[in-house]
């Protein structure tokens, strides 16, 4: 069966809470659309923007509105989303597993909340242990499909903003995340600041929307004719603009990196062949120099590390989570019921606001 010619007439829902989720997302919207099918969005909390909503996409305001909607499925790059929402929930993730552990030790890339039906894996490195958790718990399946984000990363992109042609310096893009144990932005400010200063390279820099606000300022204080700061909602434009990133833990290394293009990681957790990672911030200079020349050895390790993190270029995953979520819903499977994860669901219809039965 053609599953992606199924999309017709049916409606899909996209459960968003981060502004980063907005391009997650928007991919997959467009080959909804191309194909007949309804999409709505529905923005849950005051961590995303309504704003960045384009003049063409419709939201739902709330909870009820969503309910009486009925969406056949649910598209979430988040973590959790309430069992009272109709429909197929399908699970596209945030980020590639970047190998942060939560407070009990685990991968929390790999923490079965019991609110997906099905699990749309990046590539072969995640996809065998989904496959092993969807055996063990029974309530959901699993399918390697790729990450829809990346479909526009790999074909080039029309007038990016962060390309300067007149500009012959190399560009060094610095990326953080949020947590102040991991994140390299309180640690290494003296060394970003006399870079900005030194003008060796372009800089542009991008934190986690989590990050807290007095280092974002901290920071936003240092641009100059060397240095930029960015804040969007779509950080592909910026992964295409550089040559180097610096980083530490934060998953979006593992998107730079897949364009082949070396990464200098600061203290990360789980360090490879394919990172030059550093934990002494004195030999930071020397290890964005050696990024730069992307030495064979290096350039190597990074392709087969790709093969296994997300072996599609062919920008197709979009059409792939697609066909994995029609097939799910007009095949229904037979699978165990969900936890009812009661704790979680008074603690969202709260949020949310929404005590309908």
């Amino acid at each position: 069966m053609d599953y992606l010619a199924a999309t017709a007439d049916k409606k899909y829902l996209m459960y968003i809470s981060q502004n980063y989720s907005y391009a997650i997302l928007r991919p997959l919207q467009k080959e909804i659309l191309a194909r007949g099918g309804e999409v709505k969005w529905f923005l849950e909390g005051d961590e995303v923007n309504p704003d960045f909503l384009h003049s063409d996409e419709s939201c739902l305001t709330s909870i009820e509105s969503v309910i009486d909607w009925n969406p056949d499925i649910s598209f979430i790059p988040g973590n959790i989303i309430p069992n009272f929402i109709p429909g197929k929930k399908v699970a596209v993730f945030h980020g590639f597993n970047s190998g942060k552990l939560n407070r009990r030790g685990y991968e929390d890339h790999f923490n079965i909340r019991g609110c997906f039906d099905l699990y749309c894996t990046q590539g072969p490195n995640t996809s065998k242990r989904f496959s092993e958790l969807s055996k063990a718990h029974g309530f959901f399946i699993t399918k390697e499909t790729g990450w829809p984000t990346l479909d526009p990363l790999f074909s080039k992109m029309a007038n990016n903003p962060y390309i300067d042609e007149s500009d012959q310096r190399q560009t060094l893009l610095i990326c953080s995340t949020f947590s102040r144990n991991l994140s390299l932005a309180p640690k290494l400010y003296e060394q970003i600041k006399a870079y900005s200063e030194q003008g060796k390279w372009r800089i542009l820099m991008q934190f986690h929307p989590k990050m807290p606000s007095e280092l974002v300022a901290k920071y936003k204080a240092l641009q100059n004719e060397n240095l930029t700061f960015v804040e969007t909602d779509n950080v592909l434009p910026l992964l295409q603009a550089a040559d180097v990133m610096l980083c530490d833990t934060s998953s979006i290394l593992l998107m730079f990196i897949l364009q082949r293009k070396p990464v200098v990681t600061f203290c990360n957790q789980a360090p490879g062949e394919h990172l030059i990672d550093i934990t002494d911030a004195d030999k930071l200079t020397e290890a964005i120099d050696y990024a730069f020349t992307r030495p064979a050895e290096l350039m190597e390790k990074i392709e087969q590390f790709c093969q296994q993190l997300h072996p599609y270029q062919d920008g197709l995953s979009s059409q792939r989570v697609l066909a994995a979520s029609n097939e799910l819903l007009l095949s229904n499977p037979a699978l165990k019921p969900k936890p009812r994860n009661f704790i979680r669901n008074f603690k969202m219809r709260k949020k949310l606001n929404y005590w309908r039965w």
